[in-house]
């Protein structure tokens, strides 16, 4: 039997280099974003501006932010999508709880 919905967990590592007031713009994007299409949405966790291990697009710092949801499963593969289109995103990861 396939399933209804699953509990999802999504890191992503934006841009600083448009600054911090779009990087937030971009955060709560996201966050309504996810709030239309799952339920139970949160930011976890702010990890907030962090060195990565190697340079991304000649940046070497991001800001990481942690959503969880739960949506059915058609859904991620949507988000993740969005995520590699947009500009101001480094990378993202998109996991089963």
């Amino acid at each position: 039997m396939a399933k209804v919905s699953a509990k999802y967990e999504v890191m992503v590592v934006f841009s600083m280099k448009n600054g911090e007031e779009a990087m937030k713009a971009l955060v709560e994007k996201f966050k309504e974003r996810i709030e239309r299409h799952a339920e139970a949405v949160e930011v976890n966790e702010d990890w907030g501006k962090r060195k990565l291990a190697y340079p991304i697009e000649d940046e070497t710092e991001g800001y990481y932010v942690i959503y969880t949801f739960e949506s059915k499963p058609d859904y991620p593969a949507e988000l993740t999508r969005r995520l590699n289109i947009t500009d101001g995103i480094l990378r993202s990861l998109v996991t089963v709880l």
